[in-house]
């Protein structure tokens, strides 16, 4: 055999290897997508319906005119997918220049920052807003889309809350802790509200449109007066006459603590309950077995708590919490996102994922072993754990993600980012069909138009669609 002859032979021999390769990867991506969903699951997808209520006076009086005519600046063949996540790397990027220039969150940065997180707040806040939008607009409305849209929400929970302690100038305090991981809890108990009643409730004021207006606000004042605002004594502001002395020490970032804690528990957690149990007793269901559902919520803020607040940990005094918040944006990401996928599919409620045992660990091995009488782990260590933490978190989500959406688009025969073309081109045709309708009504209406030049204006209108 000539060495030309060899040379195609062996080029074919690695053209098959390679294609016996990439079908086996495809092969094992779709295994584990049927694993991580399973077909009597799966069934479930097709006769699911959202329903929501939204009774916020900013939003059906105020907001909503503004969402309508964000939507029409929107392309066609834009997926609303991909609307929500070009919201989410709004917050992704302001993030960033958290970690870049403010990894401390003591205020001591420049103002344009605090702009910055501002826009990116309001600028997630409105996709998050016109992506249902954008699927009725385009015909594309699937349950992957409410899977897409409100699994993100989880992650912002802990992203967004950060910009916002990095803008109050908090640092890495109790109240920086407190004000970065408390929206994980109304979050979570709007989630399993809607996984028992099947409906998402969102009362007169609500976290999604007034807390991120306030979010915002409290960005855009960090960037005009400086951060020190949300620190300095109220007296400072209103005088000492307006409170008595043992107040004289209160400061906006306590009276916000308190505003949260009041509504939190005051407003928003008792109408969740409240919810649950009427849908329950409407359904001839036991009430007492949902409060067991609370299960992966306490572990999470029990454990979160036990962890930061160790005397024995060193990350608050080393400032790292920026890197812990961001790996438990991965944790409750994931351990809602599973609650809100097993409402879609009709699945039993998860009590548990598998990211929670290294938070329960780490709660565990910095605060158990000074109690036996060993050395505490040293700073050194600890920060390892959590970078290993993080890594371990960030693969986890993703891949779980991955496969998830992955068995959902195969399912329902949808894509997750993309409109296929042939439907962006019918939606394009749709479009311009309308405005030579417009056109056509408008030349019709006009006094000054008739007979044949009417008629040669529609015909041209027309013909510039074909």
């Amino acid at each position: 055999m000539s060495s030309s002859s060899k040379s195609k032979a062996h080029l074919r021999l690695r053209s098959d290897s390679n294609r016996t390769t990439f079908t086996n990867m495809l092969a094992s991506v779709e295994a584990a997508a049927a694993e991580s969903l399973s077909e009597d699951a799966l069934v479930h997808l097709k006769s699911y319906r959202y329903s929501s209520v939204d009774e916020s006076y900013i939003s059906n009086y105020i907001l909503k005119h503004y969402w309508n005519a964000c939507v029409e600046f929107l392309p066609l063949w834009l997926a609303p997918n991909m609307v929500t996540l070009l919201g989410f790397f709004c917050i992704i990027s302001n993030v960033v220049f958290l970690v870049i220039w403010q990894p401390e969150m003591n205020g001591q940065d420049p103002s344009w920052i605090y702009y910055s997180f501002a826009f990116g707040l309001w600028a997630y806040s409105t996709m998050d807003n016109i992506d249902g939008k954008q699927a009725r607009r385009t015909g594309t409305s699937s349950p992957l889309g409410e899977l897409f849209d409100h699994g993100i929400d989880s992650l912002n929970c802990t992203l967004a809350s950060l910009l916002e302690t990095a803008a109050m100038g908090l640092g890495s305090s109790k109240a920086a802790m407190f004000t970065a991981l408390v929206p994980c809890i109304p979050m979570f108990f709007s989630t399993w509200e809607t996984y028992h009643t099947h409906t998402l409730y969102l009362g007169v004021i609500n976290g999604p449109t007034e807390g991120l207006i306030i979010a915002c606000v409290i960005m855009i004042l960090a960037g005009h007066f400086g951060p020190v605002i949300w620190t300095q004594p109220l007296t400072d502001f209103f005088g000492t006459a307006w409170f008595p002395s043992s107040l004289s020490a209160l400061t906006f970032r306590d009276v916000w603590v308190g505003i949260i804690i009041l509504t939190l528990f005051g407003t928003q957690i008792p109408f969740c309950v409240l919810n649950v149990v009427r849908a329950r007793r409407r359904d001839n269901l036991p009430v007492a077995p949902v409060f067991l559902e609370w299960t992966p919520m306490i572990t999470f803020g029990v454990a979160v708590g036990a962890w930061l607040l160790s005397p024995h940990s060193t990350l608050m005094a080393e400032n790292h919490l920026v890197l812990f918040c961001l790996t438990m944006a991965f944790v409750f990401g994931r351990m809602t996102t599973k609650i809100i996928l097993a409402h879609l599919t009709r699945q039993p409620f998860p009590y548990w994922t598998v990211m929670l045992w290294p938070l329960v660990g780490g709660a565990i091995i910095f605060n158990l072993p000074p109690m036996l009488g060993f050395p505490p782990l040293t700073a050194g260590m600890e920060l390892l754990y959590l970078r290993a933490y993080f890594v371990f978190a960030a693969v986890v989500y993703f891949r779980w993600a991955w496969l998830v959406i992955n068995s959902i688009c195969g399912y329902l025969g949808i894509n997750c980012l993309t409109i296929p073309e042939v439907k962006a081109r019918d939606l394009e045709r749709e479009r311009k069909l309308a405005e030579t309708g417009k056109r056509a009504e408008r030349l019709r209406s006009a006094s000054f138009r008739g007979g044949k030049g009417y008629v040669a204006d529609v015909a041209d209108a027309r013909g510039k669609v074909h």
